[in-house]
């Protein structure tokens, strides 16, 4: 297990928005933290009203966004449109190629968002994008997924799920002894329990490698946990 802390990230900021990077991106390269499993991307984004990220293109990338506070505006060049909201979770296969603008309305508040991009399982397939709502309770709920049935959005990465769970002071849930598992602290505090126990605080990550752990909310929480049935590098 290693614990990444959310002091220890790198810091993008731009007009009206910030970016804390749970990987190397962009000019903010580290050759020892490219990736885990399949994510490359792990983003914790602040956007204010009235800014965001005009159009802009993605290739060979699974997109999942989950939006923790106020509304993101999506459109894309496949003719894919809509808002994303909390209890809403957006997926969008790149594909060979797709041109995006995530963006917050002026009549939205301030807007907090997780996003995060996967290998996909083959590269330059076919754009796709799903959309579905969702409401975690004090289990794991799937919100994304390459295969699990009940994920409400789809992605094409087989045996990756992102999972969220809900919990209040005092709630347990167990991370699964799967090949890989990264789980992040999206608001709140916990404790985990492991080879390397401790405090996870808002915004810090913990990664595994074939090892479970108990985790146990000190105050009510949220946490989103992507696991991944075959090693990656």
């Amino acid at each position: 297990m290693e614990i990444h802390r959310a002091g220890d990230r790198f810091v993008t900021t731009g007009e009206g928005r910030e970016t804390r990077h749970s990987f190397s991106f962009g000019s903010h390269y580290d050759p020892a933290n490219l990736r885990f499993g399949l994510l490359v991307c792990h983003n914790d984004e602040m956007v204010r009203p009235g800014s965001g990220y005009p159009d802009h293109p993605h290739s060979n990338l699974e997109i999942v966004t989950w939006v923790l506070d106020g509304t993101l505006r999506h459109e894309d060049t496949h003719g894919n449109s809509g808002l994303v909201e909390p209890g809403r979770v957006q997926a969008m296969s790149a594909g060979a190629g797709v041109v995006h603008a995530e963006t917050v309305d002026l009549s939205s508040g301030p807007t907090r968002f997780i996003q995060t991009w996967l290998l996909p399982d083959e590269p330059g397939g076919a754009t796709s994008y799903s959309s579905g709502a969702v409401e975690p309770g004090a289990e794991w709920t799937p919100l994304a997924s390459g295969a699990h049935p009940d994920a409400a959005a789809r992605i094409g990465a087989r045996g990756a799920t992102l999972w969220s769970a809900r919990l209040a002071a005092g709630d347990s849930v167990d991370v699964p002894d799967v090949p890989q598992a990264h789980l992040f602290v999206a608001s709140g505090a916990s404790e985990i329990e492991g080879s390397r126990s401790g405090v996870l605080a808002e915004s810090d990550a913990a990664r595994l490698t074939r090892e479970g752990a108990r985790v146990t909310a000190t105050m009510p929480t949220e946490l989103l946990l992507w696991t991944f049935a075959t090693i990656g590098a």
